[in-house]
């Protein structure tokens, strides 16, 4: 673990332990402070939260600021890669998300989850597959040494596919889950938490790059602890909420993080495969197997909070999903690095 040391923050390699102690913050606030969030969870506007619509900017506009779309020019010297990266994220993760949530949510597991939350975890468990990661996959790449031209362009081109794409699936997915959508809620969330945020981010990109890379770099550096800490007062948020829910049934995360993890790792290894059989560089292979797994679950903890409310068992599975995303990804990146004798092998 050497190498994960030197790239990647102390803070960010112990991110689930702080996800560890924001569930036991939260927990404790939302029993002896329970007016104060019922105050908070209803400042909304179109059933979106204010508070957690400033949070979730605080955390993504620093990631989206990052991203070149000029990079997309990059795609035809990674084509291989990149279209079995695409593959993975939009025709495999959300529907092979949403078939182990209806195997193991409704069948596997119903009857140890409380059962008017059942739809609702589901629709958590597709939102949190139905956006690829598109910021902390730099970190990934770094620590396999991955391919920068391309981690850029993938991350550029996923966001694109993105704008338009994510509602629709989206929708699709949760319908065929028999879950209602409410149309207005999921766009206006769209809108807010992907449309805006990459307009703005690219807007003030190009201001700051007119001064030169190294301003870019200072703003990037003075946002990031913003953007952490946006995201565990996020979490603090949901557990002041879900907590009664947990104390009484602790055994729903760990039977959430059943299907996060097989999918988690499964695509990881199917993407990692078919890259192999495509003759990809291992360079290349390896970001795009941390690419086709990871997610974007800033968005998607957003739009669970959006179109069910904080107290929903959708917000719930969503940050899962954050509480496993750093060991997982950490393990993928140790199999990748140790794996590449074997790839490279003929």
């Amino acid at each position: 673990m050497t190498q994960a040391n030197a790239k990647i923050s102390a803070f960010e390699k112990n991110l689930s332990w702080w996800v560890l102690g924001c569930i036991g913050l939260g927990i404790a606030l939302g029993q002896g402070f329970s007016g104060f969030f019922q105050t908070v969870a209803s400042l909304k506007l179109a059933e979106v939260n204010l508070p957690v619509a400033a949070l979730i900017w605080l955390m993504i506009i620093p990631m989206l600021l990052k991203i070149d779309f000029s990079a997309m020019k990059e795609v035809l010297a990674h084509s291989r890669g990149i279209g079995v990266t695409l593959f993975i994220n939009w025709l495999v993760k959300p529907f092979s998300m949403a078939l182990l949530a209806w195997l193991f949510i409704r069948h596997a597991f119903v009857d140890y989850l409380p059962a008017e939350q059942l739809d609702s975890y589901v629709a958590g468990l597709i939102l949190l597959a139905a956006a690829p990661c598109t910021a902390m996959v730099f970190v990934w790449s770094n620590l396999c040494n991955g391919d920068a031209k391309f981690t850029l362009s993938q991350v550029a081109i996923n966001d694109s596919i993105m704008l338009f794409a994510f509602a629709p699936l989206v929708a699709l997915l949760l319908g065929l889950s028999s879950i209602v959508v409410p149309w207005d809620t999921l766009l206006i969330s769209v809108g807010l938490f992907i449309v805006l945020p990459v307009l703005f981010s690219q807007a003030l990109r190009k201001l700051l790059l007119t001064h030169g890379q190294t301003s870019l770099d200072a703003v990037l550096k003075r946002l990031q602890p913003f953007s952490l800490i946006a995201l565990l007062t996020t979490l603090v948020l949901l557990f002041g909420f879900q907590g009664q829910q947990i104390m009484a049934q602790p055994l729903i995360i760990a039977l959430l993080a059943v299907p996060i993890l097989i999918q988690t790792y499964g695509n990881a290894m199917l993407a990692y495969w078919l890259n192999k059989q495509f003759k990809v560089a291992h360079c290349v292979a390896g970001p795009s197997a941390l690419i086709g797994a990871s997610n974007f679950f800033e968005l998607a903890v957003a739009t669970a909070i959006a179109l069910f409310g904080f107290n929903s068992g959708a917000a719930l599975a969503t940050v899962v999903g954050v509480l496993i995303e750093v060991p997982v990804m950490l393990s993928v990146v140790a199999i990748v690095n140790r794996s590449q004798h074997w790839y490279e092998a003929k």
